[in-house]
């Protein structure tokens, strides 16, 4: 994301995909094998023009991203969707390929093995201070979504729109109902992990939930210098930067003038994260043009009830209860409503899919009719069909823009 441009002028995807072995899905430490130079080194980019694969710090997950700030969304899903069937291409001779969802339904932490190439001093660092074999480092892919700003103005009033809805997310793009092969009754388990792998450095994730700062020197005050200090006494060769450390629902790069929004967990295909990315730059839209609620407005909401919210959602989805009045007005509801129905609202009263692909709409149809994939994946477990049956219908519709419906 290049500095300096104006808002909702460009726009940067991520999605991380795990590798899997084709026969039983279970996790394959093998994205060295396919994120090679034209010699065959291990590298941890490999660039394909609009789309570029990397590593991340689990062996088994692999990152698609825009290669350059995107002007807009349009062809978006039909590239990611190209390029995971290109991986599956390169991993079929190693008896593998990819999985979608934000966790492996059975995977276990034992099975973790780290990124040994490039930059492996900063995930043995991690690891070192935090053991990231646990589900809350090495089980959990996600769709990032990157949004430019130009100046502190522009900061302040997208940071302040996204506080409002990062709570919402998981109501809209929770996928990670299971754990080590069970139920567990949350809906979204990635983000329950997420919001606790760095408790013992508490102002890493800060809450998960950003504070109310509206600014550049005031984030570095607020946020960054706690990092650093936490981090310092465990990290005496200065490894892990405080930038890069930041682990909150959204986070602001000001090196490259953009924030990073963490919460959406990964969907069964390209077509439904564009859908979700789609719908929540439509909502952001809304907000910054103050269509309904005032920046002033935005900018008051209290840190503590929106972090409560954000619990509920992990916790139950779409069932939870949005009483926040801010919250109501915002999405033109007059009472009381399930995060779900919001969203509902939102995109009945936007319509962020208009004039996107038939598959970006179908996954919305999907999501309005059916709910969050983590309860459609429930439901199918709930009706009869094994995990393994589930899982090799959403490999086998990933690279096919395909949303899963039971």
């Amino acid at each position: 994301m290049s500095a300096s441009r104006p808002l909702f002028s460009c726009f940067g995807v991520e999605l991380e995909y795990m590798i899997v072995r084709a026969a039983d899905l279970r996790v394959a430490p093998w994205a060295d094998r396919v994120l090679v130079d034209d010699t065959g080194r291990p590298v941890s980019d490999v660039d394909r023009g609009a789309v570029t694969w990397s590593n991340e710090l689990i062996a088994h997950v692999v990152e698609l991203k825009t290669g350059a700030p995107a002007p807009a969304l349009d062809g978006l899903a039909e590239a990611f969707a190209g390029e995971v069937g290109e991986l599956n291409r390169r991993l079929a001779p190693h008896g593998a390929r990819l999985l979608p969802t934000a966790m492996h339904p059975t995977m276990t932490p034992a099975e973790a093995v780290l990124w040994a190439h490039e930059y492996s001093e900063v995930y043995a660092t991690f690891d070192r201070i935090f053991d990231c074999r646990g589900h809350g480092w090495s089980n959990l892919q996600s769709a990032h979504l990157n949004l430019p700003f130009a100046g502190d103005a522009e900061f302040g009033r997208l940071h302040a729109a996204i506080r409002l809805v990062l709570p919402l997310l998981p109501a809209l793009a929770a996928s990670s109902p299971f754990v080590e092969g069970r139920l567990t009754g949350l809906a979204d388990n990635r983000l329950d992990f997420y919001r606790r792998n760095s408790a013992r450095l508490p102002a890493l994730n800060g809450g998960v939930i950003p504070e109310p700062v509206y600014s550049e020197a005031d984030y570095e005050s607020t946020i960054y210098a706690p990092i650093a200090a936490q981090l310092a006494p465990h990290d005496p060769d200065g490894v892990l930067e405080p930038v890069f450390s930041n682990s909150r629902g959204a986070i602001a790069r000001f090196d490259r003038s953009s924030i990073e929004i963490r919460l959406l967990d990964l969907q069964e295909c390209p077509a439904a994260d564009l859908a979700v990315v789609r719908t929540v730059v439509a909502v952001l839209r809304d907000l910054v043009a103050e269509t309904r609620v005032s920046h002033a407005a935005q900018r008051a909401a209290g840190t503590t009830p929106l972090r409560s919210l954000f619990e509920e959602t992990v916790r139950v989805g779409e069932d939870a209860p949005v009483t926040d009045p801010l919250l109501l007005a915002s999405g033109g509801l007059g009472g009381p409503v399930t995060a779900g129905r919001w969203w509902r609202a939102q995109i009945e009263r936007l319509d962020p899919v208009a004039g996107a692909s038939s598959a970006e709409r179908r996954a919305l149809e999907t999501y309005v009719r059916a709910g969050t994939l983590s309860r459609r994946l429930r439901t199918a477990y709930e009706a009869g069909l094994p995990l393994a049956t589930i899982y090799q219908a959403l490999a086998d519709g990933a690279p096919e823009n395909r949303p899963f419906a039971p």
